[in-house]
C-alpha cells in the first residue's frame, strides 16, 4: 500500500469518527396557549407525557398561560415528534384545542 493510499484511508477514518461522535440535534417540545383548554388538563398532559411532578407541571402550565408557550423538554427529533403527536391526539380525544409543537433547540 502506498503512502498516499494510507494517508487517504487515515483521513477517511478520522472523518468517519468525527461524524460518528456528533450528538444528535435536539428539539424543544412546546405547549402553546389557547383560550379554551383548562389549566388542570394542561397539568395532566405534562404529568402524563413528560413525567413532571405537580409543582413542575404547574410551573410550565403557568408559563404557557402567561407567556403564550412553555417548554416541556428537549428531545431527539424522533422522540419529540412522538410526544407532539401523542399530546395533540390526547387533546383532540378530550375535545381540547391544546397545540403541541416542536422547534430546534
Amino acid at each position: 500500500m502506498g503512502r498516499r493510499t494510507q494517508h487517504t484511508l487515515d483521513d477517511k477514518l478520522k472523518e468517519a469518527e468525527e461524524t460518528a461522535l456528533q450528538p444528535p440535534p435536539m428539539y424543544k417540545v412546546i405547549l402553546n396557549n389557547d383560550d379554551y383548554t383548562p389549566m388542570d388538563f394542561v397539568v395532566e398532559v405534562l404529568q402524563k407525557f413528560f413525567a413532571m411532578d405537580t409543582d413542575k407541571a404547574t410551573e410550565v402550565m403557568l408559563s404557557v398561560h402567561y407567556q403564550g408557550k412553555g417548554v416541556c423538554g428537549q428531545f431527539t427529533a424522533e422522540i419529540a415528534e412522538t410526544k407532539v403527536a401523542q399530546v395533540n391526539k390526547f387533546a383532540r380525544t378530550h375535545e381540547h384545542p391544546l397545540l403541541c409543537t416542536m422547534e430546534q433547540a
